[in-house]
């Protein structure tokens, strides 16, 4: 892992060879996909026109990584819809919906894989450890639909916060709770600052 907080530079030439200027060596989309699973950051710049084309660099690594049989994360369902996303009215919502989304699943990851060993031994997931995955979905988008209403008021000019939708849960762990009396704290403190003006 890098030990500054300063970004890697990486510039990309005409003939698409990648520079890294850190280790003052060229690399390849695979070079850059592992930086990225070890924790380094790096930004990715146009050598002609110094444009930062990070994104659509981490695009085509992703894009390479779907290629390769058995690697696919991407369902086409999936794709589809996000496709259709782009230019609807919550495209500006999704980017930190699935931010938020992809950082929960991994601080959920380790848990996730022991009890899959345990239930399944070393194999892959099975359909039914699909139900796990789609309770955390669950609980993620509750969550993020209760921070969403908190702002409710300022987008729409309404004195009170939207009420979220409730989440089909059976059992909502002590961390959703402890969660959601934060954000009742947060909502009442929004109301009295708002009743203030």
């Amino acid at each position: 892992m890098s030990n500054s907080l300063t970004p890697i530079t990486i510039k990309k030439y005409a003939n698409r060879r990648l520079y890294n200027t850190a280790s003052s060596a060229y690399v390849t989309l695979a070079d850059l996909a592992k930086m990225v699973k070890i924790g380094e950051d790096f930004v990715v710049y146009d050598a002609k026109t110094n444009e930062e084309i990070t994104r659509s660099v981490l695009a085509q690594i992703i894009f390479e990584q779907e290629g390769i049989e058995g690697q696919s994360l991407l369902p086409v369902a999936f794709l589809r819809q996000l496709i259709r996303c782009y230019g609807d009215s919550v495209q500006a919502l999704l980017p930190s919906y699935l931010e938020y989304s992809i950082d929960q699943f991994n601080g959920e990851k380790q848990a996730m894989r022991e009890a899959a060993s345990r239930a399944f031994g070393k194999g892959p997931f099975s359909t039914s450890s699909f139900a796990a995955l789609q309770e955390l979905t669950r609980k993620n988008l509750a969550a993020f639909h209760q921070a969403l209403g908190l702002f409710s008021p300022f987008a729409a000019g309404a004195a009170q916060p939207a009420a979220p939708p409730k989440a089909e849960t059976t059992a909502p762990s002590a961390d959703i709770d402890d969660l959601r009396t934060q954000l009742t704290e947060m909502r009442r403190r929004l109301d009295s600052l708002s009743e203030r003006t």
